[in-house]
């Protein structure tokens, strides 16, 4: 008897301004041209609709002030708040293409400083992305692209090390779950490279889903 076929959880990853949400929005609407208008679902973290993302909204944009262990913690609260909606949606075949997960958030805290350890623990057991690839593009090119500064954490400084951490993570993820492009290239060149790692998902996966950061 044949698996079960369940949606591919997708993740993409990438410094501010690396164009992941034009790539995570074309990207959906490709899925949807090829399997149908209801097989593939945008998401985005933070998810600044929920009252926990309301509150991250408001830090991102500068207008509350809070500890650096606090906005973490946030932050992975706002993940785990719709851990239901994203196992109830692949399960039932729809695939997510989400923008921006759990390694952003290691990623960002501990470039402000804080332990990489600690930084991933309240994270151990999210949904494990099926794939994630990320939009490598360094900070001096990201901050050239349109509307670059608006939020906390677009700085130069920040972000150098915020690169430097993502190369960290991807080279811990095993089995082909972590890929790189460069996102300094055309939309429609990135556009080209994301799908060339996506294509063998674009039908959604048998497998099971793996909780993230468990041995």
């Amino acid at each position: 008897m044949a698996s079960q076929r369940r949606g591919a959880f997708i993740v993409l990853e990438g410094l501010d301004r690396s164009g992941k949400s034009t790539q995570a929005a074309a990207l959906v609407s490709r899925l949807k041209t090829i399997n149908g208008e209801n097989s593939a679902k945008l998401m985005k973290f933070p998810d600044r609709t929920t009252t926990i993302g309301k509150m991250i909204d408001a830090y991102l944009r500068s207008q509350n002030e809070l500890d650096d262990h606090t906005i973490h913690l946030l932050f992975s609260a706002n993940r785990w708040e719709l851990v239901s909606a994203i196992n109830a949606d692949l399960a039932a075949g729809i695939t997510i293409v989400c923008d921006r997960y759990a390694f952003s958030g290691c990623a960002f805290s501990a470039a402000k400083g804080l332990p990489y350890d600690w930084c991933i623990a309240p994270d151990k057991g999210l949904p494990e992305p099926d794939l994630t690839v990320f939009l490598d593009l360094t900070p001096a090119v990201a901050k050239l692209r349109g509307g670059y500064g608006e939020e906390r954490y677009e700085k130069e400084e920040l972000q150098r090390k915020v690169r430097v951490l993502f190369h960290s993570i991807g080279k811990q993820m095993k089995g082909g779950k972590w890929q790189e492009i460069d996102a300094s290239s055309s939309i429609e060149e990135v556009e080209k490279a994301i799908w060339k790692h996506v294509e063998p998902f674009s039908d959604g996966c048998t497998s099971s889903i793996n909780g993230l950061w468990i041995e």
